[in-house]
């Protein structure tokens, strides 16, 4: 109960006290994205939040996270006591940038070796995460969609206002070829600020991405796990089928699936599984 208490305590604390909801009887299509997801190859699971509502399809199930934890390691460093007053310095924009952007590697483990396992798990329990676990691998971690969701719906908020600016600039300035998934879901109007990941090996052949939607005042998280994929580019066509089923009425119409080759131009170079295997 008192776990209960805090978590629901911590989540006021975080809302915006006068933020508003999506337009008035907008909810996420669940049928239509279920049946979308049922036929496809692999597993998936989804979830969707708004400021007050929650919507999920087996949101508790666990996923190795791959790089859809980079945006976790992001905010834990920036909220470190010996970085969250402070300019950033040049050496620490150059590892956080290509971690997010570009979904580096090399600067994604610099980066969880000065955050550590107490970091990534003292910013879960902060942000409301429910099933994560962090891992010595950053890759190996566990998240679920409905954790994903929550931690996005509030991902802002939980960076110091000093580098909140810059923390969502990197996230919402992803490679285009990257920008798959969500992304090319995205609602007409709405600005997007998100993280995939996507590998094989201990991870299993995983394909995710997590976001936060927002226009003007309006803000809607979502997150898309899937795994078990027949390679990288179906996977990200289940992602973004899923999404603009969910967000049909702010996206305006459905898109069908999107052919894509296996590690083609929406997929960038396999080097991002190796942190999963490593």
């Amino acid at each position: 109960m008192r776990r209960l208490v805090a978590t629901t305590l911590s989540f006021l604390a975080l809302a915006a006290p006068a933020a508003a909801e999506p337009p008035p009887g907008w909810r996420p299509h669940i049928a239509a994205a279920r049946a979308w997801a049922a036929q496809r190859a692999g597993d998936v699971s989804f979830a969707v939040r708004t400021e007050r509502r929650a919507w999920a399809w087996r949101g508790a199930t666990p996923y190795r996270s791959a790089s859809v934890v980079k945006a976790m390691l992001l905010v834990a460093y920036l909220r470190r006591a010996d970085v969250r007053r402070r300019a950033l310095q040049r050496g620490e924009r150059a590892l956080l940038s290509p971690m997010i952007r570009l979904s580096d590697n090399r600067a994604a483990t610099a980066i969880h070796a000065r955050v550590g396992l107490p970091g990534l798990s003292a910013l879960g329990r902060r942000a409301g995460m429910r099933h994560f676990i962090p891992h010595p691998v950053w890759g190996g971690s566990t998240v679920t969609a409905a954790d994903q969701a929550r931690f996005f719906v509030r991902i802002d908020r939980l960076v110091p206002r000093r580098h909140r600016a810059y923390a969502m600039g990197l996230l919402r300035s992803i490679v285009a070829g990257q920008r798959w998934g969500i992304a090319a879901a995205r609602p007409a109007g709405w600005r997007i600020a998100f993280k995939g990941g996507w590998g094989k090996g201990v991870t299993r052949q995983v394909t995710h991405q997590a976001a936060l939607l927002t226009n003007a005042g309006l803000r809607v998280s979502i997150a898309v796990l899937t795994a078990d994929n027949p390679s990288d580019g179906y996977g990200a066509a289940t992602l973004e089928g899923v999404a603009a089923r969910l967000l049909r009425g702010l996206a305006g119409t459905v898109r069908g699936e999107v052919i894509r080759t296996r590690r083609g131009a929406a997929i960038p170079p396999a080097r991002e599984a190796a942190a999963a295997r490593s």
